[in-house]
């Protein structure tokens, strides 16, 4: 059932995106691995960020199996789909029931994905990280898979409405290489190397990415040391 139900999903998703005519500029995308398992890991700056970072493994022919907070399962609209997509649920209360599940996907040869700010970030840079990816990584003995998104902020993000128009926006996104996670190392410095390694990767889909604010007011985007006036890292 779920693989009957997640390709019309990425479908629909790419057909809204024609319509939008977004302008993507995607690279390392053959870094993904065609088999086995693996944690892909992505910076956190829209509500959309999940189709993005999936779309990432559609030229290897994966399917990538979120971890999302367990509320967006209880939807009713969202639920179903989610499930049927495989994604796992997360309840912060009972996170081990999660975990446990996640490596047992991973274990089975799935790419799992995770957010590990574990929240959007309202100032468009890297919060610190969760250190589960590197546990997951670990215990189940696959590599962390590190990922940039940059635009997507523009479509849908914490505190500023959607805006699905056909604005032509650019979307960035860079892939780096899998990233192994020794079983004697600490999970801290771990989260650590892959924290640089995402910050290296969305630094760099910043200054490849094309599009630049319409005015004045069009600067919300932006973090501060972009010259945007997006809130403060501290004020997050």
């Amino acid at each position: 059932m779920a693989d009957l139900v997640y390709p019309p999903v990425i479908g629909a998703a790419r057909t809204m995106f024609r319509m939008l005519d977004l302008r993507f500029d995607m690279r390392g995308t053959e870094h993904v691995p065609r088999r086995g398992g693996a944690v892909l890991v992505s910076n956190h700056i829209g509500y959309l960020d999940f189709v993005f970072a999936g779309l990432t493994a559609r030229p290897s022919r994966r399917l990538v199996r979120f971890m999302a907070k367990d509320s967006v399962f209880r939807h009713r609209v969202s639920g179903p789909l989610m499930r049927a997509m495989k994604h796992i649920p997360v309840d912060r209360e009972q996170g081990e029931h999660a975990f446990a599940r996640a490596v047992q996907a991973l274990r089975g040869g799935e790419i799992v994905g995770i957010f590990p700010e574990a929240t959007i970030s309202r100032s468009f840079t890297l919060k610190e990280f969760k250190t589960g990816a590197a546990r997951l990584a670990q215990q189940a003995g696959v590599p962390m898979l590190p990922v940039a998104l940059w635009g997507t902020q523009r479509l849908w993000t914490k505190g500023h409405p959607r805006d699905l128009r056909r604005n032509h926006f650019p979307i960035t996104v860079r892939v780096g290489a899998p990233m192994e996670v020794a079983p004697e190392e600490d999970p801290t410095r771990a989260t650590a190397r892959l924290r640089s390694r995402v910050r290296e990767l969305l630094e760099a889909a910043q200054q490849a990415y094309p599009g630049a604010p319409r005015d004045e007011r069009d600067t919300w985007w932006l973090p501060a040391h972009l010259g945007g006036t997006a809130p403060s890292p501290q004020g997050d």
